[in-house]
């Protein structure tokens, strides 16, 4: 059947119907998007996806709110939002039409549902209290999407369908970067997973460059690993590998002594010609060719011990 109107709620707009109009306007993008409260439009019928109005929760007549009771729950128990229902439906399918591999599919639907819907689910049901973002808690997404809502005072004809308009672009720049982050992500995984095996027992992991790479390296179990090298622009880059996601802790920081040095004085330090640049950090080195950074990553392996 063909989808000619996606229908969603009038007056001022939250990020879940926001959102969901970014999936399924790149998926229906000849479809018209009503904003209404009325019965004639809320209504199931041919032609229409209805989300977060309806007081009612049926995929199969398309209607996808979550403000009846009881309302529609996730598997886990946590609620769903207009958004995280659009998702599960589909999700899948906005992923193909961004051109996400099929082998790739359902990882990344499940990854940027953890970490993208579900946090837009839980703050838009009040599940979370914002504050827990601490001083941050003003510019998570939803927050920031919110501010693109017409000011109190702004009351002219169609001001929030106007804000409304102008905002879906900006929300579908975050939706699509964070797919294709995502997408990204798996890309890299294989490709660090057949660098870590072409590594065997080194200490260090050369990358062809570079990528995230902490989520194979753990996938892997490859606890040996300390650093990594890849080609940066024309220099190259030695990275330290975080022992956590949540932390900043390495498994081994570059050498003290080279900490802050650039050019001369940081070739002076390490021994080896081509040397350009240790950050104060000490969690990235540059230097000008493979063979210079090979010897700076030998040089900090070796003192790490």
């Amino acid at each position: 059947m063909q989808i000619t109107h996606l229908v969603t709620h009038s007056g001022g707009f939250h990020a879940d119907e926001l959102l969901s109009s970014v999936v399924l306007s790149r998926l229906y993008p000849e479809a018209t998007i009503v904003r209404s409260r009325e019965a004639e439009w809320i209504t199931p019928g041919a032609g229409r996806i209805i989300y977060d109005v309806g007081r009612g929760y049926d995929a199969a007549a398309r209607l996808f709110d979550h403000h009846q009771r009881p309302n529609p729950l996730r598997e886990d128990g946590q609620p769903y939002s207009s958004f995280g229902l659009i998702w599960h439906h589909y999700g899948r399918d906005y992923l193909r039409a961004l051109a996400v591999p099929e082998a790739d599919i359902e990882e990344v639907h499940a990854a940027f549902d953890r970490g993208f819907v579900l946090p837009v689910d839980l703050l838009d049901n009040g599940a979370i209290d914002p504050s827990e973002a601490g001083a941050l808690a003003g510019m998570t997404l939803p927050e920031l999407l919110e501010t693109l809502k017409p000011v109190f005072d702004d009351r002219g004809e169609a001001a929030d369908d106007r804000a409304f308009a102008e905002a879906l672009p900006v929300a579908r720049a975050f939706v699509e970067a964070g797919v294709r982050a995502r997408a990204a992500k798996r890309r890299a995984e294989a490709m660090v997973s057949e660098a870590i095996v072409a590594a065997g027992a080194s200490r260090v992991l050369e990358l062809p460059m570079g990528m995230p790479f902490r989520s194979a390296v753990e996938k892997a179990g490859a606890d040996h690993l300390l650093f990594v090298v890849h080609p940066r622009g024309e220099d190259w880059a030695l990275t330290t590998i975080r022992k956590s996601g949540g932390s900043f802790e390495n498994r081994a920081d570059l050498p003290e002594a080279w900490a802050g040095l650039t050019d001369v004085a940081l070739e002076e330090a390490s021994g080896v010609a081509g040397a350009k640049f240790c950050h104060n950090g000490r969690f990235i080195a540059v230097a000008a060719t493979r063979e210079a950074v090979m010897a700076l990553a030998d040089l900090a392996v070796a003192e790490a011990g």
